[in-house]
């Protein structure tokens, strides 16, 4: 028979690895933002930079960034950078004090789909 130790030794160690597993994450979610989602700023970004939970597809992966009015202001097309396939960064134009929105479109490299937007603020 086996002993009950054992057993218990073994349901303890299961439990222990399956904590410790790293979480499977099958879609690029947003991670962190620079600037920071809802931040509110003194000054002016020169960019935006979205770092994902997954490598992302180049080809297919898209972010703007818009005023309250929703006139585009983003300085040219999105990029996920060369060194850091989860990174994706937006050049903006000079911004004037207020309210924007950053909206993304994220492919990543499993082929799964995500959108998401966020604002951050430019203090007067």
């Amino acid at each position: 028979m086996v002993n009950r130790r054992m057993i218990a030794a073994a349901t303890v160690l299961a439990g222990a690895v399956t904590l410790a597993a790293p979480a499977a994450r099958p879609h690029a979610f947003l991670d962190h933002a620079s600037p920071a989602v809802g931040s509110s700023l003194p000054t002016a970004p020169s960019g935006v930079t979205m770092w994902f939970t997954q490598q992302l597809e180049p080809a297919f992966t898209t972010a703007t960034v818009s005023d309250k009015s929703g006139n585009r202001v983003d300085a040219g097309p999105a990029r996920v950078d060369a060194s850091d396939p989860t990174e994706l960064r937006v050049p903006l134009k000079q911004l004037p004090p207020g309210t924007y929105t950053v909206s993304w479109h994220a492919l990543s490299v499993d082929t799964h789909t995500t959108t998401g937007h966020f604002t951050f603020e430019i203090k007067p």
